[in-house]
C-alpha cells in the first residue's frame, strides 16, 4: 500500500495495526528502528520518518498507540482532549500499555523480519516518553532518539498545550492507571537505568508543557546513581522564542537530521 506516495507495508501484531518501510539495500545485518507518535498521532503521521529511516539502510517501523489511530474510535482532538481532562487517570494507561506493545512488536519483529536483537527506538512526545521506559525494561533496545519528551510521568509544571500561560491541573488516578506508573515511570526505577543505552533527548528550551527541567533532573538524579549511566544521557536543545513544546516539534528541519544521524549512524 502507499501512504501520500510512499510505499509501506502494514500487518497485524495480534492487536497491534503495524506499519513499516524496508530499505532498498539493507545493512550487513538487517536491523529495526522503531519510531513513535505523540499524543493524538497515528502510525501514518509517521512515514517521512520511517522513509528517512529506511533510506539509513534499517527497516523503519511504526504502530498505533493503545486507544490511537486504528485502535480507538476518537479523532486526534478528541483523544487529546480527554487525556488532558485527567492526564494521570487517561494518560498513564496509554503509556503504560504501549510500552508492552513494544515489547510485543520486538519479539514479532526478531522473529518475522530477521532483524537482530538490538533495537534503536525514538518518538515524538509521548512517542519519546514510551521509548525511554521501553528503554527501562528491555536490553534490546541500544539507542534511544525522544523528542520533547518526559522520565517523570508526574509532569510537574506542565503547561496547557494550546493555552501555554494555563498551569494543567494533571488530575489524579485510578488504580487502574497507578498501577502503570507504579511499574514503569522511569525517574522513580532510576536502577533500571545503570546499564542505560544511549539517549539523546531533544527538548525545546522554553518547553513549558514538558519542561527542560524533567529530562534535566531524571540525569541528575541517575549521575547521583551511575556516573558512567548519565554520561550516556545527551540533553540538546532547541533555542529561541519559537521553543515551546509544539513549536519545537515543527522544527524537525533542525533536529531531525542530526538526530537521525546519531541514532541511526553506524559505529
Amino acid at each position: 500500500m502507499k501512504i501520500n506516495g510512499i510505499p509501506v507495508q502494514k500487518t497485524l501484531v495480534d492487536h497491534i495495526p503495524v506499519i513499516y518501510i524496508k530499505p532498498e539495500e539493507t545493512l550487513s545485518k538487517r536491523k529495526l528502528a522503531i519510531f513513535l507518535s505523540g499524543l493524538g498521532g497515528t502510525k501514518e503521521d509517521l512515514v517521512p520518518y520511517l522513509s528517512d529511516i529506511a533510506r539509513k539502510g534499517f527497516i523503519g517501523l511504526a504502530f498505533d498507540n493503545y486507544q490511537h489511530g486504528e485502535r480507538g474510535k476518537e479523532s486526534g482532538a478528541e483523544i487529546t482532549e480527554r487525556v488532558f481532562s485527567n492526564m494521570r487517570r487517561f494518560g498513564w494507561p496509554i503509556l503504560g500499555q504501549t510500552i508492552l506493545d513494544t515489547e510485543k512488536v520486538i519479539d514479532w519483529a526478531i522473529a518475522n523480519l530477521d532483524v537482530v536483537p538490538q533495537i534503536y527506538m525514538g518518538g515524538i512526545s509521548m512517542g519519546g516518553d514510551i521509548s525511554v521506559a521501553a528503554a527501562g525494561i528491555d536490553s534490546r533496545i541500544v539507542r534511544v532518539a525522544p523528542i520533547v519528551t518526559t522520565p517523570d510521568w508526574l509532569r510537574p509544571g506542565m503547561h496547557n498545550l494550546f493555552h501555554p500561560k494555563q498551569l494543567l491541573d494533571p488530575g489524579k488516578p485510578d488504580s487502574y492507571a497507578q498501577f502503570f506508573y507504579d511499574q514503569l515511570n522511569p525517574i522513580t526505577h532510576l536502577s533500571r537505568y545503570i546499564n542505560c543505552p544511549p539517549m539523546k533527548m531533544i527538548l525545546g528550551e522554553k518547553d513549558n508543557h514538558i519542561p527542560p527541567e524533567n529530562a534535566e533532573r531524571f540525569r541528575k538524579q541517575l549521575f547521583e546513581l551511575s556516573p558512567q549511566a548519565a554520561k550516556r544521557i545527551e540533553l540538546t536543545y532547541i533555542h529561541g522564542s519559537s521553543s515551546n513544546h509544539v513549536d519545537t516539534i515543527k522544527r524537525s528541519s533542525e533536529w531531525w537530521p542530526l538526530l537521525n544521524e546519531w541514532w541511526l549512524g553506524l559505529e
